[in-house]
């Protein structure tokens, strides 16, 4: 004779996401009379296991972003609002934005370069945007990512264009959150 019985076991994989301190970034070079733009970068590592992967978005504190006590730079103003555009300022302005690359960010939003540019230029191939103080996504996955994380680089950028910003300190405040879908 014989007797069998099954046992079922059950596993429970809980969701979860990670998301690396962000360096702090001092703008290179300063901007003065002899110089009339900066750059400056930060970089994220996101590590998620959920099955319908994550997003990462930044947002500013305040709007303007970049200020320095009553003086501030613009938020950088797209032809059309809210899509990121090659970097460029009118006259007597100046203004400040971001771009983003890496593993997930869409090149066609963003830009194909995998640098934010050179001597206070941004990289002709990078696409620009104004900070708002809602979150504005930079990156995307649908799917888990590997154990080692994906890498987002954000890019800053500033500049003064036929007008002075006065002198002072300017920072901003940038917040990046990273949420499972």
């Amino acid at each position: 004779a014989t007797a069998t019985d099954n046992v079922i076991v059950t596993l429970d994989v809980t969701a979860g996401i990670t998301i690396s301190d962000g360096a702090n970034v001092t703008m290179a070079p300063n901007i003065g009379v002899a110089s009339d733009g900066s750059i400056g970068s930060s970089s994220w590592i996101v590590k998620t296991n959920a099955v319908n992967g994550y997003t990462l978005a930044v947002k500013a504190s305040a709007s303007p972003a970049l200020v320095s006590g009553p003086n501030s730079f613009a938020d950088y103003t797209e032809t059309v609002l809210g899509t990121p555009e090659v970097w460029s300022i009118a006259l007597s302005t100046k203004e400040f934005g971001f771009s983003a690359y890496g593993g997930d960010t869409a090149t066609a939003t963003w830009g194909t370069s995998a640098s934010c540019g050179a001597a206070g230029i941004p990289a002709v191939a990078q696409k620009y945007v104004g900070f708002q103080i809602s979150d504005k996504t930079i990156a995307t996955r649908a799917t888990v990512t590997p154990t080692a994380g994906i890498t987002t680089t954000i890019c800053f950028a500033a500049a003064q264009n036929a007008i002075y910003a006065p002198s002072g300190t300017y920072t901003a405040t940038i917040t990046a959150t990273a949420t499972t879908l």
